[in-house]
């Protein structure tokens, strides 16, 4: 299957022309040169609006009859009365009716003809005046679609893709849920771009899995890309709930009073054990990376603790593997739309991607910075390639100190100035009890003070910036007491700063009265939506980056085993992609310990741990790799000093909530 390349400084010459001719074809008049932006010359107030079910080819809710999915559609009138054909912008979502979208949680609303009045979000203000039409999709057993909802499984992604192949003539739809005439979508040429947040994003993942034709990118803002990490942190339970209580959550009435065998289905495949079942593996949209022929538009919230960044660090990853075309956005926020944290920076960035991607119009921007990265907040950086180039995978091994629980981290094991060898051998052992009340905001802020219910290993204070960038991965080898144990690891850079507040209830924005607009507006749908501003917050600590595990998973995510106690186990814990610099005066820090409260479920019993630190090391993608961490930490000791020792460095609080909902 052919490959788009990844940004490069080249277009090669049939790309040019192909971007040359749709120009031509696209634009209200001919134009001498080729146009590098489209413009708002088309009507909204006249704008074609209808709505057509899809046939999905399924029969989920058991009716005999194959479920149809409703496709609202906002298209400009001009174009298809001049003959030329327009693109395709569409959110695939089941919030337009139970919870809506947004900042403001907008839902669809509708005439007495059942034509689409309100459309949520911006998309079909400012898009569709610029040639685009917009098409907001019911998933299966929500608002005004047959069927039931699978959450991510094989009828929400086919409902989302049933969409894009009638878009390209490849499907039936029809001008009513029942019966109706038959519909053809001949106003596109086919060019389809998938946008949404959440859920929305996590079904454009999907459908980009499937290799649909026509699909020609996708922009997944909190995306999810395996829903067993979105409920599982290998074999460690994050949520005290499954698919199926999501399933009920958004479904309309009409697939409540029918779909109870699909949740039960849902629920007798995800048991709360932590083992991988077939059901995750259809949901597993990674593992399909290779089919993926759209380009995609990574964002997410490098401190989202709702769709944690383990779902775009190993998305991105797989796609980086099979060449596909990328670009991404890493905020400090939390599962936050980047309209609401950088709203005339977004609209201006995504209008030039969709129109180099669906329009064809070469304005560079795949020459430019494939990642653009929050460094503080409303501070923006750009990196050429993300990871950027020279970043090597860097072994940290970590060393007991003077105190228990307080150790150094170096490149080499034991090179810490602390000399307590405990019970083990080579770099000794630590040991602590899983504290079920205590979280990593608790661990943090008292790193350098020896307590109970955590080890925490720290670099000395560094003499110049090191940046980290990727995933990391803390391997452990570690004894239980008991049959079940809960695993965390967690990167801190130790040191004043101010952060977004991803712990307030906005996760990081705070919502203003006045608005901005952005596009056209009737008096159904406005275009002038609510500013925001950066909610921050001064920090001695900020957590960078975590990982979860269940011990009893140790072999295999397939069947997680009882442990057995005063037996060595080895386990590599997967943390959340990020990217951070740590400035030179701070300090890296690892913390590894039991269950994060309010992150993950606790285990069945409460443990003492005691890890084997000559088996424990961290590998972190570092630019510059261990020759930069050895310049950073050069000159300097490891040992905290005296007056640090019971200092409380205090971090962003406990989150308010951390819901299992992937929604705004």
């Amino acid at each position: 299957m052919p490959k788009r390349t990844r940004f490069t400084i080249g277009r090669p010459f049939t790309a040019m022309l192909v971007g040359v001719l749709t120009a031509a074809f696209l634009t209200p008049v001919a134009a001498h040169a080729a146009p590098r932006e489209s413009r708002p010359v088309y009507s909204y107030a006249h704008a074609v609006r209808e709505s057509v079910w899809v046939d999905t080819g399924l029969d989920e809710d058991g009716d005999g009859k194959t479920d149809r999915v409703a496709a609202d559609i906002v298209r400009p009138s001009e174009p298809a009365r001049q003959g030329r054909k327009v693109p395709v912008i569409m959110d695939a979502s089941p919030y337009y009716s139970c919870c809506g979208r947004g900042n403001e949680s907008q839902v669809k609303t509708y005439d007495a003809q059942g034509r689409v009045v309100q459309m949520p979000l911006f998309y079909d203000n400012y898009f569709v005046p610029r040639g685009y039409a917009f098409v907001g999709v019911d998933l299966t057993g929500t608002n005004r679609s047959d069927g039931c909802v699978d959450v991510g499984g094989r009828s929400d992604i086919r409902s989302a893709k049933a969409v894009v192949d009638w878009l390209n003539g490849r499907a039936r739809a029809y001008s009513g849920r029942t019966g109706g005439t038959p519909v053809k979508a001949t106003w596109t040429n086919g060019r389809t771009g998938m946008i949404g947040k959440s859920w929305d994003a996590t079904i454009a993942n999907g459908v980009a899995a499937t290799g649909v034709k026509g699909l020609r990118t996708i922009v997944p803002i909190s995306g999810i890309s395996s829903w067993y990490d979105y409920y599982f942190a290998q074999g460690a339970p994050l949520y005290d709930g499954g698919p199926d209580e999501l399933a009920g959550y958004v479904e309309s009435d009409q697939a409540g009073a029918h779909c109870a065998a699909v949740q039960q289905k849902l629920a007798d495949g995800s048991p709360r054990s932590g083992d991988w079942t077939p059901l995750w593996t259809e949901r597993d949209y990674v593992k399909d990376a290779a089919k993926v022929r759209a380009s995609v538009f990574l964002v997410h919230g490098m401190q989202d603790l709702n769709v944690r960044t383990k779902h775009v660090g190993q998305w991105w990853d797989a796609l980086a593997r099979h060449g596909v075309e990328r670009k991404i956005w890493l905020s400090q926020t939390g599962h936050v739309d980047p309209f609401d944290y950088r709203r005339g920076a977004w609209v201006d960035t995504l209008h030039r991607w969709f129109d180099h991607e669906l329009m064809g119009y070469d304005n560079g921007i795949d020459r430019e910075p494939m990642a653009d990265i929050e460094r503080h907040p409303d501070q923006w950086v750009t990196s050429t390639l993300w990871p950027p180039h020279g970043t090597r995978a860097t072994t940290l091994h970590p060393a007991p100190g003077a105190e228990p629980g307080v150790g150094t981290l170096g490149l080499d094991a034991g090179t810490g100035t602390g000399t307590r060898t405990g019970t083990g051998t080579g770099t000794g052992t630590e040991t602590f009890t899983d504290d079920l009340e205590l979280s990593e905001t608790d661990w943090a802020a008292h790193l350098t003070t020896a307590t109970t219910e955590k080890a925490g290993f720290l670099t000395a204070p560094l003499t110049r910036d090191l940046r980290l960038a990727g995933s990391s991965q803390v391997t452990v080898t570690a004894t239980a007491t008991t049959t079940s144990a809960h695993l965390s690891a967690v990167l801190v850079d130790l040191g004043p700063d101010t952060v977004r507040d991803f712990a307030d209830g906005g996760e990081g924005i705070t919502t203003l009265t006045g608005r901005t607009c952005w596009g056209a507006s009737t008096a159904g749908d406005s275009a002038c939506f609510k500013k925001t501003e950066a909610k921050t917050v001064r920090v001695e600590n900020t957590v960078v980056s975590r990982g979860w595990a269940d011990l009893g998973h140790h072999a295999s995510l397939g069947k997680g085993v009882p442990l057995t106690p005063g037996r060595a186990y080895t386990m590599t814990l997967s943390l959340a992609a990020t990217d951070h610099v740590f400035p030179a005066g701070h300090r890296l820090a690892l913390i590894v310990a039991g269950t994060d409260k309010d992150l993950i479920d606790p285990p069945s019993t409460k443990p003492t741990l005691t890890l084997d630190l000559a088996r424990t090391t961290a590998r972190l993608p570092l630019l510059g790799g261990p020759a930069a961490f050895a310049r950073a930490t050069s000159g300097t000791t490891s040992a905290p000093t005296a007056a640090a020792g019971d200092r409380v460095w205090t971090g962003v609080r406990v989150p308010d909530t951390v819901g299992h909902i992937p929604a705004g």
